[in-house]
């Protein structure tokens, strides 16, 4: 019922959209119809356009985002864990993020050219302050009673971040991770309109000069849809691993307590 909630909105834009068409209450060369950009959809996916364009997009987001998960957790865990090394790199790390990736991107093309390089560093600068920020806040901000706890058990130093401090930071992780998925997309979007000659953004563009603003709608839609299903596959995996972990995390502490 919540999902058919969702869809009322999208439905009565098309709806509006599809009378103004067919009443031509719309310019259709500024706003083409439904029936047009369904059949530019079906032209592009069979002649592999579309397909080709959102593969190298989608291989581009996915490598960018790995790269800098590994960068921003690990250097994000070991700021929380030595946290007398913060004051030397926060003036840094704050003048970086506010400097929007957009802007950085002439300077990438002269560093590295238009090939994957500048496109992946986009997508670093992007999708790094998220994930830092709200690992390193999720690392921090733990309960300090816990740990008291832990310490009264016998915990070691590694079984604390384990078994108390990780499993706090989890849903601030989940959450960088979330927004860095965000800022991947809207990055690299920002990257191949500028810079590229492949991917979803170039094909936009491309269009844009073509004069061909069905193909633009293509696009724009096949990000929307795209985008939407990676964040909801990553919601429902993510759910079910917090769930598991919250089981095995309860096990854990039932058995100390009965050690105990």
């Amino acid at each position: 019922m919540k999902r058919l909630k969702g869809l009322v909105i999208p439905l009565g834009i098309i709806l509006v959209w599809c009378i103004g068409s067919k009443f031509h209450m719309f310019n259709d060369y500024i706003i083409p119809s439904p029936v047009v950009v369904c059949s530019t959809t079906l032209e592009l996916i069979k002649n592999g356009i579309l397909l080709k364009n959102l593969e190298v997009s989608f291989a581009r987001v996915f490598i960018g985002f790995f790269i800098t998960f590994a960068v921003a957790f690990s250097m994000a865990i070991i700021l929380g864990m030595k946290k007398e090394l913060l004051p030397y790199l926060e003036p840094s790390l704050e003048f970086m993020r506010h400097v929007p990736p957009i802007a950085v991107i002439p300077i990438l093309i002269l560093w590295f050219g238009i090939g994957e390089t500048s496109k992946l560093a986009v997508i670093f600068l992007a999708t790094f302050f998220p994930i830092f920020s709200n690992t390193l806040n999720g690392v921090t901000n733990y309960d300090e009673k816990l740990l008291e706890v832990g310490e009264i058990f016998g915990f070691s130093s590694q079984d604390k971040f384990l078994k108390i401090i990780l499993p706090q930071a989890v849903p601030s992780i989940i959450t960088g991770v979330q927004l860095g998925l965000g800022y991947s997309w809207r990055s690299l979007m920002g990257a191949e309109l500028i810079a590229a000659s492949s991917g979803i953004g170039y094909m936009i563009m491309d269009a844009e000069q073509l004069s061909r603003p069905d193909i633009i709608l293509v696009g724009i839609f096949s990000i929307g849809v795209l985008g939407y299903i990676v964040d909801y596959i990553f919601i429902k995996i993510t759910s079910k691993f917090v769930h598991s972990w919250g089981r095995e995390g309860g096990y854990g502490r039932t058995e100390n307590r009965k050690s105990v």
